[in-house]
């Protein structure tokens, strides 16, 4: 089979991360300036187009051609530009993404991490982030260039001979990744996988413009009307100044250390007059409500859709899926009963009518966020959502009874769990009862070995007191011997294949030590990695195991990991594949996804055909790999999305 490796350098006058690669490559300016390419580990060539030179007949022919193999870092970018500027129409079944192969092994997500991490000879050169700003980008017009707004080649001969020698570099970097990872290639169902996310992202959402140009607008006027109060009140020259408004606040006999956002709250609440107005003023001057509609309007194509907001294997750690550009993961959730006549007074323009019937112009527009993804004409979104799959892939590795049986019947698993920790009759837990309150946090926040801290991380001081936190986790952790063992189960299995190289059963997950990782095989068959594992002491001074990963930070650094830890990566995990198997149903079935958030999915489907019912039953169909799982998925029909 042949193998063509490429690299590419474009220019645009559309900013690359601000608006994605579709955004990107749509724009009128773009082009491609360099074409590096490797045909079956030839020496690496380059294709000067910048200056004139075309492209070889053999080469468009392979690219042209599914049976021959492209292979890029981060193929989805290659893919698209090369579509757009060849007017070609790839599919991703012909490509290879080495970064996704990377990221399989819990490798850096950049060309040059992958590189760091792997000891590479061949590195990314350091002068690529120069020499990208200056060919790439808009440059701003200055006497000194002569007015120009871009860099051309002649413009610095010099420099384009290097840039072009760093566009070789990219592919030869490439392919040594590629040959490093040769004995870990990316599955067949993985490729699948990443084909169907391909089309995804490909296919897009379609936003409403209209409504999105109108929220904007309203919160700037909001904005304006909220600072000029502010100022009436205070007289300060910029009430927005944090220390300008402690000593405003000093003088009122008011010290204060913070103003974060639950200081100022506090505040609110103890306060009174111009003070108490003056905090819910800062609150509603601070709150970023507009921030996604404006990367939406940023990263809209032509089409009026969208595209690229997904990243395959984003989190490297468990597979799943990363939020891009608008980070519809992470989308504020609407609460509101009259969100239709809320959306349509915004789209509408009427901002006084927000302003009278709304106690917070800013909270309306953060709640309407969500509807401002609309399905195309003549279609509707058909939303299902997995009933609490976390909770249920859990319990079933973990081999905890109870848990089971409730989501076989009435799934009723907060309620449950309270009665289990509470002794109380289930049929006394209601909605609103305080017992089912305590059992939901207590569910989420004990489910991976958290204790008093996770408990007031989700809120549980609302409605407990801190002296009750330790009893609250060990009635969770008593009313769940089985899930409790597993943590240590696990942690037992991962020391052993560090320390011991032993491979480990433990339920339906498989655990050893590979080529310098630890692996953790899932029922899926799908293998999580964990690079150069080690035995550490962790800051408790206990034995533990740490490895190489990305930390909060981005960076490439040492994490340390514990059973429980280890549990939450391989639950998570497990869910991915489950409703992954759920979208590849879907596609089967003719459906068109065109976005899944968490463990939901959202489909534009035609009007007349189809019925939530149905989409719900594909959903809860178990794979054979997971025999017994009890699945529930819930869903509704809406002309624009929500959270239901």
């Amino acid at each position: 089979m042949d193998t063509l490796a490429i690299d590419i350098e474009t220019y645009s006058d559309v900013s690359l991360p601000d608006c994605g690669v579709h955004r990107y490559a749509a724009s009128e300016q773009f082009e491609i300036l360099l074409f590096a390419y490797s045909l079956n580990d030839e020496p690496t060539r380059i294709i000067d187009l910048a200056s004139g030179q075309t492209m070889p007949d053999e080469i468009m022919e392979c690219l042209m051609d599914d049976s021959v193999v492209k292979t890029a870092f981060n193929a989805a970018f290659e893919r698209n530009c090369i579509n757009r500027f060849f007017g070609l129409s790839l599919k991703p079944e012909g490509w290879r993404c080495t970064a996704v192969q990377a990221s399989m092994l819990s490798l850096p997500l950049s060309l040059e991490g992958v590189g760091g991490a792997l000891n590479l000879d061949k590195k990314k050169m350091s002068e690529g982030k120069d020499l990208i700003r200056y060919f790439c980008m808009p440059c701003k017009p200055t006497k000194a260039n002569g007015g120009r707004t871009r860099n051309l080649p002649s413009d610095a001969p010099e420099k384009w001979e290097l840039f072009k020698t760093y566009c070789i570099r990219d592919v030869d970097v490439e392919k040594q990744i590629r040959s490093k990872l040769a004995k870990f290639p990316i599955p067949d169902r993985e490729q699948e996988l990443y084909c169907m996310d391909q089309r995804i992202n490909d296919r897009g959402i379609m936003v409403d413009r209209e409504l999105i140009s109108h929220a904007v607008a309203c919160d700037l006027l909001y904005k304006e009307a909220a600072s000029k109060r502010a100022y009436e009140i205070s007289g300060l020259e910029n009430p927005n100044s944090v220390s300008q408004l402690k000593d405003w606040l000093n003088e009122k006999g008011i010290e204060v250390d913070s103003l974060a956002k639950a200081a100022v709250e506090e505040l609110v609440e103890k306060t009174e007059g111009e003070v108490s107005e003056m905090m819910k003023l800062r609150l509603s001057m601070s709150k970023t409500s507009v921030k996604k509609y404006e990367a939406m309007e940023r990263s809209v194509c032509p089409d009026g859709r969208v595209h690229g907001l997904l990243q395959f294997y984003g989190a490297n750690r468990t597979g799943r899926w990363a939020g891009r550009l608008v980070q519809i993961h992470n989308l504020p959730q609407n609460h509101m009963e009259d969100l239709e006549l809320a959306r349509s007074i915004v789209k509408e323009g009427r901002y006084d009518l927000v302003e009278l019937l709304y106690d917070s112009t800013p909270e309306v527009l953060s709640e309407l966020i969500r509807t401002a993804f609309v399905a195309k004409p003549g279609c509707r979104f058909i939303v299902s959502d997995f009933s609490a799959i976390e909770a249920r892939v859990m319990g079933y590795l973990a081999g905890e009874g109870w848990v089971m049986e409730e989501f076989r019947g009435a799934g009723k698993i907060y309620e449950q769990t309270a009665s289990k920790m509470f002794h109380v009759p289930i049929k006394e837990i209601t909605k609103g009862s305080p017992y089912r309150a305590r059992g939901k946090v207590a569910s989420l926040a004990c489910q991976y070995g958290g204790a008093e801290g996770a408990l007031v991380s989700m809120g549980a001081l609302n409605f407990v007191e801190e002296e009750e936190l330790k009893g609250l986790v060990q009635s969770w952790r008593t009313a769940n011997p089985h899930i409790v063992n597993y943590w240590y189960e696990i942690d037992g299995a991962v020391k052993a294949a560090v320390k011991e190289r032993k491979m480990t059963m433990v339920g339906r997950v498989t655990v050893y030590y590979q080529s310098g990782m630890l692996k953790i095989a899932l029922p899926s068959g799908r293998v999580l990695s964990y690079v150069r594992p080690r035995m550490t002491v962790n800051r408790f001074g206990s034995e533990s195991v740490s490895y190489e990963g990305v930390g909060t930070n981005r960076k490439w650094t040492r994490i340390e990991s514990y059973g429980a830890k280890f549990c939450e990566n391989i639950v998570q995990a497990t869910a991915r594949d489950v409703l992954a198997e759920a979208m590849l149903r879907l596609g089967k079935k003719g459906f068109d996804i065109v976005c899944h958030i968490h463990d939901e999915v959202v489909l534009e489907v035609p009007e007349g055909i189809s019925s939530v019912e149905e989409v719900n039953e594909i959903m809860a169909v178990c794979p054979d790999w997971c025999e017994g799982l009890p699945l529930k998925a819930a869903g509704f029909e809406s002309p624009f999305y929500k959270k239901d």
